[in-house]
Parts: structure tokens; C-alpha cells; sequence
């Protein structure tokens, strides 16, 4: 005997290129969408019967339409306006979400300045935000980074560790440390400026990881989340994944040659694979 469980359905890698045209200088915004609905489908899944299920063709149009009318300057904002347009308009469903991803374009340096129309792509780094609310619920707001790719040359160790009999690392208390985070944070109030406390979050990550004196990625991600909640009080908790990408000194040494850390070989596979929520204290 089976049955259905839990499950949802909409539409996903809805790409936006949102151009504001302001007097005498734009501003671009392109934004990775998706969009998805919960509540009692089973007839579909079951019977075949689609009378309750939007296409998900119609979402992506949504994304398209409400992307022309809003003014909102956030993709916080914006997810929000995406989930509060499904649950306005959709009696059948008992919750939606949506989860917006925001690539960066800054407008091109010239010898006059910034171009008032010309802009430069800022990844690999992606902002993102996702909303979900049930139906009668207030919304759950998270925002966050990825592919936020840092490296540091100096303060990183890592000795003192468990051995085996399959060990083979060695210690060492002068290493390279890099990794491409992703970071997600959740709001328990609305903020006044999202993209503020994004800034202000951004800040105290990066800042963290360059000056904290590192015995291991996981004491480093940990003082990053926790510098992060102090620089943000509207936000509860931050899950972190920090990859550890291996950089492996070079043997130079069949060549007549010293190496003292100045020749590696970067490394993403295999790589760490560290993570862990920093959250306040109950």
C-alpha cells in the first residue's frame, strides 16, 4: 500500500533582465527565478485530474508581469510580491514560495566616471532570497550569498588533529585557506533595507575571514556567523558552507628547488566540505 506525501510543484530558472531607465543613467537587475505552490494536489498525482493545478507556464508569466510592475528595489521584496501574487489570486492553494537569485552588473569605470549605461557583470558572487508563507501565516524571509569565492595567504593552520592509520596529512601551522561560500540568513522582523543589512552581513563575513587567526575552517566559519548576528539584529540565525578548496604545495625539490609556500596547485576535487548554522543563544 503506497500514498503520497509531501510534494509541490511550479517553475523554475525563470531568468529576468530588468533595465530601469532613469533620467540620464539606467540600472540593470538580472534576477534567476522560481516560483512553486503547495496545497492539496493529490487528485493530480493520483487521478490525473488537473483543475486544481496553474500551469506553470502561467508562473513564469507572473514572474514576467509583476517584474514589469514593481518598484521594488530589493529581490527580498520582490520574492515577496511573487508569493503574496500567487496566494492573492490562487484560492486552491494553501502556501507559495519563491526563491530569487541576483547576479551583480556596476556600471563601467571610464576616465568620466561611472557610464551612465554601460555596466560590467560583478560574479561569480550571486545574492539570493527566498520567501514562503502558508496561507494566513506572515512570511518566512531569508536572504544570502553564494559563490563568494576568498582566499587568504596567512593565519590559517591546521594541526593537532585525530590520526588513523589511514592518516597521511601533515600538520601545519602556515597554510593557504580558500573557499567559495554560501551563506544564508533568516529575518525574524522585516527589514527597513534589506539590501543594508545584506551589506552590513557581506561586511562582517568577509571581514572575519581575513582577520581572524585561523586553527580550522570550522573555528573560522563559526567566528564569521557569529559576527554576522552582531552586525544584524533583525536576522535570527545563518547557515554557512564554507568548501574547503585545497591549494597543495608543489614539490620542487627533483628540480634542485626550494618551495617555502610560494607554488601550489589548486584543487576542487576533493575538497572540505564544511557547514554549520550560528544561531543566538535561547
Amino acid at each position: 500500500m503506497m500514498e503520497l506525501g509531501e510534494n509541490r510543484y511550479g517553475k523554475a530558472r525563470v531568468r529576468v533582465m530588468k533595465v530601469e531607465r532613469g533620467a540620464g543613467r539606467h540600472r540593470v537587475d538580472e534576477w534567476n527565478v522560481e516560483v512553486w505552490l503547495t496545497g492539496d494536489f493529490a487528485r493530480c498525482f493520483l487521478e490525473g485530474d488537473n483543475s486544481v493545478i496553474l500551469p506553470t507556464d502561467t508562473m513564469k508569466n507572473a514572474v514576467y508581469s509583476l517584474a514589469r510592475r514593481s518598484k521594488e528595489a530589493t529581490i527580498e521584496g520582490f520574492a515577496k510580491e511573487l508569493v503574496a501574487h500567487f496566494l492573492a489570486t490562487q484560492a486552491q492553494i494553501d502556501g507559495a514560495g519563491a526563491r530569487v537569485c541576483s547576479v551583480g552588473w556596476a556600471p563601467i569605470e571610464t576616465q568620466a566616471g561611472k557610464h551612465p549605461v554601460a555596466f560590467i557583470q560583478t560574479g561569480p558572487e550571486v545574492a539570493m532570497a527566498t520567501v514562503t508563507q502558508k496561507r494566513g501565516e506572515a512570511a518566512q524571509v531569508a536572504g544570502g550569498m553564494e559563490q563568494v569565492t576568498i582566499l587568504k595567504t596567512d593565519r590559517s593552520a591546521f594541526s593537532g588533529f585525530k590520526r588513523d592509520r589511514l592518516t597521511t596529512l601533515k600538520e601545519t601551522e602556515d597554510r593557504l585557506l580558500g573557499t567559495a561560500m554560501t551563506a544564508t540568513w533568516f529575518y525574524t522582523k522585516d527589514a527597513a533595507d534589506f539590501d543594508a543589512v545584506r551589506a552590513r552581513i557581506r561586511e562582517a563575513l568577509l571581514a572575519t575571514f581575513a582577520e581572524h587567526a585561523s586553527k580550522s575552517v570550522q573555528q573560522t566559519l563559526y567566528a564569521m556567523g557569529q559576527a554576522a548576528l552582531e552586525t544584524a539584529a533583525e536576522v535570527d540565525r545563518i547557515f554557512l558552507s564554507m568548501p574547503n578548496k585545497h591549494c597543495n604545495l608543489v614539490d620542487l625539490s627533483a628540480f634542485g628547488q626550494d618551495n617555502p609556500n610560494h607554488i601550489f596547485v589548486p584543487i576542487d576535487e576533493p575538497h572540505g566540505a564544511i557547514e554549520a548554522l550560528v544561531r543566538r543563544a535561547k
